[in-house]
């Protein structure tokens, strides 16, 4: 009786620092699965197979630390659903075990496939590795198989609503912009329209916020068959994430001009890093028709260039033309501006002018 009452002292008096110890090391094993989650929904934003969420970024300088606000949310939600539905240890093991099972066997067959696409190791090694690593893990694996019945259905439920969401999701994406891409206006038809697009030219500027880099979206047609005007200048705007920190201001407005100038439409591609805050807001068309402005300007300017003149895609010139540019500049601009030329079907990086830039003052130029 008093060695029992002596156990039954002891376990009580490491109880809670055996409770604490657990408890940080959970915590430390669940980031792996946090991190390794946020990576992966990260990348499959990236193909187009996941609706869009929140990606926080929370460095500077490293592209991988990673916060997605939506999915940790999705986290907690299972992780207590599990604990509350189960209320069984052996049961929510079975349930870990099949994943990380799972998890081994296809980073296995991946990795086979790293070997012989991408580092192009011999057939013999490549053999030797997937043989000896899919016979221990097979035997895992059909150990498992005995205890999805016993809890391991679990993460087999959840990777099949996820795969379901990331197929239709992706099958959804791809059509939309294939059916945009094959159905995109042709240049015959809106020169066809004429100058005022079949339509009555009211003062002002249209934004046009579509997907495609290039061409005339299949929506701008419903806007000309079905409104009996529409503004003088037309400007289909199209907004890109890069994957680098955060884009230059003076790099960010890529502009090109749509069909003859008495059409007065044009394109503008309005880039962001990951790290760039992007709002449609009065700031964001500031911006723009700045940009939209320096490039006529700059158009204007360079009429008298040759057709000999090199240019590059990111507006780079040669000599010569830089030369044309700095004698027809004059007043307008200032030895600080970094300006480029182009020509009518390529796009050039501007950067933007005085602050404060009226929308009439481009008007005047247009027309």
């Amino acid at each position: 009786m008093f060695l029992t009452n002596r156990r039954f002292s002891n376990a009580e008096s490491i109880y809670w620092p055996v409770f604490v110890i657990a408890t940080l090391a959970a915590i430390v094993a669940s980031q792996a699965t946090i991190s390794a989650t946020f990576s992966i929904i990260k990348q499959a934003l990236a193909l187009g197979c996941i609706p869009r969420v929140k990606v926080v970024h929370t460095s500077k300088k490293f592209l991988g630390q990673i916060y997605i606000p939506d999915i940790n949310w999705i986290l907690m939600i299972l992780c207590i659903g599990v604990t509350a539905g189960f209320r069984n240890q052996s049961q929510i093991g079975n349930a870990y075990g099949t994943a990380v099972v799972i998890v081994m066997l296809v980073t296995t067959l991946l990795m086979t496939l790293i070997m012989l696409l991408v580092w192009r190791c011999h057939w013999v090694l490549v053999l030797i590795f997937t043989v000896l690593s899919v016979v221990v893990e097979c035997t895992y694996f059909s150990a498992v198989l005995f205890k999805v019945d016993q809890g391991g259905w679990v993460p087999l439920v959840i990777a099949a609503a996820f795969l379901v969401i990331m197929y239709v999701w992706h099958y959804g994406t791809v059509k939309r912009y294939a059916f945009e891409m094959h159905s995109k206006v042709s240049m015959a038809w809106i020169l066809g329209l004429g100058p005022s697009l079949g339509l009555v030219r009211v003062p002002g500027i249209g934004l046009v916020y579509t997907e495609l880099a290039s061409g005339v979206p299949h929506i701008f047609s419903h806007f000309i068959t079905n409104l009996p005007a529409i503004h003088s200048v037309v400007v289909f705007v199209c907004v890109k994430y890069l994957p680098v920190y955060t884009v230059p201001e003076d790099e960010r407005f890529l502009v090109k001009r749509i069909g003859p100038k008495s059409f007065h439409m044009f394109r503008c591609v309005a880039r962001y890093g990951y790290k760039d805050l992007h709002k449609k807001d009065e700031e964001f068309e500031r911006k723009l028709f700045d940009n939209l402005f320096l490039f006529v300007r700059l158009e204007n300017m360079m009429e008298g260039c040759s057709d000999s003149d090199e240019y590059s895609l990111y507006g780079q010139q040669t000599q010569n033309s830089m030369d044309y540019l700095v004698r027809n500049s004059g007043n307008s601009t200032t030895g600080n501006n970094d300006f480029t030329c182009s020509t009518v079907e390529s796009i050039v990086p501007v950067k933007s002018p005085t602050q404060g830039l009226h929308i009439r003052n481009l008007k005047m130029i247009l027309f």
